[in-house]
């Protein structure tokens, strides 16, 4: 009989830029993160709830992020679940998607942050500051380090 292996943390590789059936950028990868940090399975090194794309969805949605935070915690929901709290206690009109959306596409990471991820990475194309494919990036190096660790 093969042996259960439980994972210490698993990485929220869905990218900023996937949106669920609501047409909302980020907000699958914000249910991942609230998931995944409520059952101690979100790697020490991810912000549970950060200032960045989170919190950027949480307000341009019109959430109430304490709230949201208590829902996820409380009924652990699946995500077409967490999507019907935030069309139920959110903003989710076309505009404000579109809004929101046009704000996630066009996230520019500081130079200076976006150098020091180039060079972590490895990414020689030096005009590469667009937040959403270099923290995809991080999060996939994030993933092959943590699956050949032990390799």
């Amino acid at each position: 009989m093969a042996e259960k292996h439980t994972p210490e943390t698993i990485v929220p590789i869905i990218p900023s830029g996937t949106a669920g059936p609501l047409g909302i950028l980020h907000l699958p990868r914000l249910w991942t993160k609230l998931t995944l940090g409520n059952a101690g399975l979100l790697p020490e090194d991810y912000h549970y709830c950060g200032q960045g794309f989170d919190q950027l969805t949480i307000s341009n949605l019109g959430l109430d992020k304490d709230s949201l935070l208590a829902f996820v915690k409380e009924k652990k929901p699946t995500y077409v679940q967490f999507e019907e709290y935030v069309k139920k206690h959110g903003k989710t009109d076309a505009q404000t998607i579109t809004i929101h959306n046009e704000a996630i596409r066009g996230y520019i990471h500081a130079p200076d942050l976006a150098k020091k991820m180039r060079e972590e990475l490895g990414v020689t194309d030096e005009t590469l500051s667009h937040a959403v494919a270099l923290n995809m990036l991080d999060d996939l190096a994030l993933l092959h380090r943590k699956v050949n660790q032990n390799r």
